[in-house]
């Protein structure tokens, strides 16, 4: 392909290869990632960098083709999101294990839709559109960086050692874990009154890497959550239901998994109705503004500049309809030779429906939230509660009047297996808008990034079926059978339980209402907090509500050290800030945090390969005579100086590049 002025090389052979590589790599960490955590990280800004230091061998490679590179790439941020759902089946016990095809079929479908359902906001809410689209923009500054100046080309394999760096530190980190030499959570509590509380660190890079990439603000946010529930919450509460017979730590857990973390749930969904209560008139417009360009585009008959061609919108259209064939065949052998197979008819349609409808509407708002506040940032979570509770009242409705042992469980299962694929819908959609917004900035094409994006989406459900399982036979989920599970420290997928807690509430009636209740409560109250705080300080400072209902749900072992990330995270931008290289030792800490997460992440998928080959739930550990303080204060040690070391590698490196 050759390249000229208006007809930049975009999609290439080997820019797709190194897109798809990607994209299986960090896929496999996000999974682990969401499932330990119940987060995931953009992954737009680390693939454009590795493609620009690989890509800098090659005289013609183009920012376009850069940008095609983290289009590809930057599915795997979003697509695993699906495993917030997923792992609800296995929870449930309708899945002993993860078949393939259903769930790639799951991903590939929703994804595809997202893509199209999206496209034609494009016009709307990122050309003709003064939202902020912050990762966006990052990401085709990071491009543009990377390939206008020599500097920029050395900034380049300076960001891919950093995230070598990274990967290396926080992978053998975990190792250490893994092999006993270092405690795996430092954790104390203690009794008030007849009471108790206490707090947990997981000794984990991964999590602080985290934290610096979600920022201060959530961090801020995060920390409260942490103090609402094992400060106020649980001491309050297990005041309130004391057993004696219990010790300090098994009390506060045991209120907070079995209170707390419904308070934490209410607070969610109330916070993500009220966001996308105050989306809708916004996207609204969007849709009728889409829907105008494209009519005016088709009765003027002007030929479009290449950085305005979409995808036909016909070819969208047919896509979409065509798509609702293999949804319909996909929902039709979930239901195959079940409890339910005498409602299959009724139950595909509804499915059908809803995956083309909610959706759609899902997409459009996280399309939206996307430019607002990010795609790391947008409240995924409140798109699934919502999507669930919405699926489980259809699916409940039609399943009424059936009876038997198993028929309960089977709705639940269904109405998981349609949430998971308006799931990839949502959060392809969110994507997708972030893409174009790169693309815009370094004058792509916007219907080669929806190609490349389809090409990720492909790449992704390959990979994700595979990673869960190997999980799901290695560790196993809390809450699940683990019937075939090797070790016995199951994965918390604290998303999945959530959600499939409020499917089989939904249905089965029995969900705790009341604390869900006294959460929303809670949730409306920090709504108006984080208002006010925007107000009065012209939009310097928030509190996002949604951050603080994941810290009362999360374990506090999962939120401390994301929160410890975030003040690190700060401190050392404040303490760059100004500075001649301050801006290029920033990037390059965001991409050392993400090198933090890949390493850790990879070494615990290859971990779980270990142990299913060798049969050993801790194949790694050794007896190293090591008390449990002194494997906390070592595990202490190390990690400060691991960290401490990342940071000042990137002052160094910069000062170099500025140099």
């Amino acid at each position: 392909m050759s390249s000229t002025p208006h007809q930049p090389v975009e999609i290439t052979v080997r820019g797709v290869v190194l897109g798809v590589l990607i994209t299986l790599v960090f896929t496999a960490a996000q999974v682990y990632l969401g499932l330990k955590v119940g987060l995931t990280f953009a992954t737009s800004i680390p693939a454009a960098v590795i493609s620009m230091a690989l890509l800098s061998a090659f005289r013609d490679a183009t920012i376009q083709e850069n940008n095609i590179v983290q289009t590809i790439a930057s599915s795997a941020g979003t697509l695993s999101s699906v495993i917030f759902v997923l792992p609800g089946l296995l929870m449930i016990g309708w899945w002993v294990q993860v078949p393939f095809w259903p769930t790639f079929g799951a991903c590939a479908i929703g994804g595809v839709l997202g893509v199209m359902y999206t496209m034609p906001l494009r016009r709307a809410l990122v050309t003709q559109s003064d939202l902020p689209y912050p990762e966006g923009v990052a990401a085709a500054e990071v491009l543009k960086v990377g390939t206008a100046t020599r500097a920029g080309a050395q900034e380049g394999k300076a960001g891919l050692w950093a995230v070598i760096w990274g990967a290396l530190a926080s992978a053998g980190y975990a190792a250490a874990g893994a092999a006993k030499l270092i405690a795996a959570e430092m954790a104390t509590y203690v009794k008030i009154g007849a009471g108790a509380t206490g707090m947990g660190v997981i000794s984990s890079l991964a999590l602080l890497g985290a934290g610096h990439l979600m920022g201060i603000t959530v961090g801020v946010a995060m920390l409260a959550g942490l103090l609402i529930a094992w400060v106020w919450l649980v001491p309050m509460l297990s005041n309130l239901h004391p057993d004696a017979a219990l010790a300090a730590a098994d009390l506060a857990n045991s209120i907070w998994s079995k209170q707390v973390r419904m308070i934490g749930a209410g607070v969610i969904g109330a916070a993500a109705i009220v966001t996308l209560a105050t989306l809708g008139k916004p996207v609204i417009a969007g849709l009728k503004s889409a829907m105008n360009a494209a009519r005016h585009a088709r009765e003027s008959g002007a030929e479009l500049a290449r950085s305005e061609q979409d995808l036909p919108i016909f070819v969208v259209g047919l896509v979409t309809l065509l798509s609702m064939v293999p949804a319909g065949w996909l929902l039709a052998a979930f239901l195959s030779d079940g409890v339910l197979a005498s409602a299959t008819p009724a139950l595909v349609l509804i499915g059908v429906g809803y995956i083309l409808f909610a959706g759609m509407m899902a997409a459009a708002v996280c399309g939206y939230m996307a430019g607002l506040i990010g795609a790391s940032n947008s409240p995924v979570s409140g798109i699934a509660i919502l999507t669930i509770l919405g699926a489980a009242a259809s699916v409940g409705a039609v399943g009424h009047g059936m009876i038997g042992p198993d028929v309960s469980k089977a709705l639940v299962a269904f109405a998981l297996f349609v949430t998971t694929v308006v799931m990839a819908v949502a959060v392809i959609g969110n994507d997708n808008l972030q893409d174009l917004k790169t693309g815009q900035l370094v004058d792509a094409t916007p219907w080669k990034q929806q190609v490349a994006l389809v090409i990720g989406v492909f790449a992704g459900a390959m990979v994700i079926p595979p990673v869960l399982e190997l999980l799901n036979h290695a560790n196993g989920f809390a809450g699940a059978p683990n019937l075939n599970a090797i070790s016995k420290e199951p994965l918390a997928a604290p998303q999945a339980a959530l959600i499939s807690t409020l499917a089989t509430g939904v249905i089965g009636g029995k969900l705790p209402w009341d604390l869900v209740g006294y959460g929303a409560l809670l949730g409306l109250v920090l709504v108006v907090i984080d208002a006010s705080l925007k107000k009065f300080s012209g939009g310097k400072y928030s509190l996002p509500p949604l951050g603080v209902g994941l810290a009362i749900y999360l374990p506090s072992g999962v939120t401390s050290p994301v929160v410890v990330g975030a003040v690190t995270g700060y401190l050392f931008e404040r303490a760059v800030k100004g500075k001649r290289f301050g801006e290029a030792a920033v990037r390059l800490s965001v991409l050392v945090m993400s090198g933090l997460i890949v390493g850790e992440s990879l070494f615990n998928v290859a971990l779980a390969g270990l142990i299913v080959v060798s049969g050993k739930g801790e194949p790694l550990a050794i007896d190293t005579g090591l008390g449990e303080a002194t494997a906390m204060w070592v595990a202490l040690a190390v990690g400060a100086a691991l960290v401490t070391s990342l940071y000042r590698w990137c002052k160094t490196s910069a000062n170099k590049i500025d140099a």
